[in-house]
């Protein structure tokens, strides 16, 4: 038997944890190491249990789930361990915090009132490298909270040659489609290549770039003005 994924959950609502805990410990491929109910408490609780997965609240008292975040991934860092994926967890959609805890470096963000097979199926994407969160729901994410300006195009064209001079023509093509939320699939149907093909092409533009997933890729282009805002 393999290995279950192990999962870290963080929030103030001890009843709340409980019930996360009775779903996940209820599948034989996932495990609860460890609870925490605010962000200091779970840096503390990630760097002992290591787990595979951190479920992240967004807002707890004392410190929250942005400052858990950056705290755990930043305590793997120095330590030398693979840091965990972290879904944030929060109550409100198109949410500010949740893109200030993805920008800190979550792979992504869920409802607390998702469909319980919706979290398990999460945690397990999360845990295989993907992001939780549609690539287009973060275009949309950010065109609802940044306010900041529309990059004038003299100005996206040297960010694109500046930026991405690193990858291929193809490459800063397949990097355009993934940052506009296109899914392998459709990038593989736009451009008459097979799947495979494209998802090497991402995996190598992330290593290029040093984005951790497609999310970052999002970021990424909007941050440096390589996309028209919406």
């Amino acid at each position: 038997m393999t290995t279950p994924i192990s999962v870290l959950l963080v929030d103030d609502q001890p009843l709340f944890r409980r019930g996360v805990r009775m779903l996940v410990d209820s599948q034989p491929d996932l495990t609860v190491v460890g609870e925490a109910g605010d962000g200091a408490e779970a840096v503390r609780v990630a760097a002992e249990e290591r787990p595979d997965v951190v479920l992240m609240d967004i807002r707890m008292p004392r410190a929250d789930g942005i400052a858990g975040t950056t705290g755990i991934l930043r305590s793997a860092e120095e330590s030398g361990r693979t840091p965990p994926r972290v879904i944030v967890l929060t109550t409100f959609d198109l949410d500010d915090a949740a893109l200030r805890a993805i920008r800190a470096g979550a792979s992504g963000f869920l409802l607390k009132d998702a469909e319980p097979e919706f979290l398990l199926a999460a945690i397990r994407a999360v845990h295989g490298g993907h992001a939780v969160v549609a690539p287009g729901a973060i275009g949309d994410l950010l065109a609802h909270v940044d306010a900041r300006p529309r990059p004038d195009a003299t100005a996206v064209a040297a960010a694109h040659e500046r930026e991405l001079g690193a990858l291929s023509k193809r490459e800063r093509e397949i990097f355009a489609a993934v940052a506009q939320g296109l899914s392998n699939a459709e990038i593989a149907a736009r451009e008459f290549v097979a799947e495979a093909t494209v998802k090497s092409h991402v995996g190598r533009i992330l290593a290029k770039l040093g984005l951790r997933d497609r999310v970052q890729v999002v970021l990424y282009a909007h941050d440096h003005g390589l996309l028209p805002r919406r």
